[in-house]
């Protein structure tokens, strides 16, 4: 199996539900979209927020839309560590027994009790490219990325759907550790 799918590098960054978005921006605000991203219907927005852990925090980080059921703020492990929480590697949208953290706005701030999480690497696939592959939502797979930290990664999800288009989702430590970036291009060599 030596399939080919494109890199995409994921930030930090936040999803916010109406409510939250509202504490942070002011009644029936609205995001404004900066540009798309690769997910269809999925885009950076112009707003960005501090997020302030125990122990650090940081300013200008991207909201993205559009908004979403539950509040959830995507880092890395290293972004963990300098925010003093531990927050679970975990698949989005997985926000049991999450460490909270306080999030700022222009309008006001909302100290949250759970959603922080380290984003489990993945592969987004269209359905009808899941099934030309045979690939299944959830299967763990096997990504190979070359150059000259080339590296193998093992157990990375796959997720399928019609609203997809196919990207292998890296967070920053993981792309800086094999040396990958926005537009490279990763094989899948292996599922189980």
């Amino acid at each position: 199996m030596n399939i080919p799918v494109p890199v995409g590098v994921s930030a930090r960054h936040v999803h916010l539900n109406q409510k939250d978005l509202e504490a942070l921006f002011g009644i029936g605000y609205e995001l404004i979209p900066y540009r798309p991203l690769s997910q269809p219907g999925q885009f950076a927005s112009e707003e960005t927020l501090k997020i302030i852990g125990p122990k650090g925090q940081f300013n200008k980080v991207r909201v993205l839309g559009p908004l979403r059921k539950k509040t959830q703020i995507e880092i890395s492990m290293t972004d963990s560590v300098v925010l003093g929480i531990k927050a679970p590697l975990r698949e989005s949208g997985d926000l049991n027994d999450t460490p909270g953290i306080v999030l700022s706005g222009p309008k006001g701030s909302v100290t949250l009790d759970s959603g922080v999480i380290i984003a489990a690497r993945h592969i987004h696939f269209h359905s009808s490219e899941a099934a030309r592959y045979g690939i299944l939502d959830k299967q763990d797979l096997s990504v190979q990325i070359e150059g000259e930290r080339g590296s193998i990664l093992h157990h990375v999800v796959a997720r399928v759907s019609d609203d997809y288009q196919m990207e292998l989702h890296l967070d920053t430590d993981e792309a800086n550790a094999c040396g990958a970036k926005n537009g490279d291009s990763a094989t899948i060599i292996m599922k189980r």
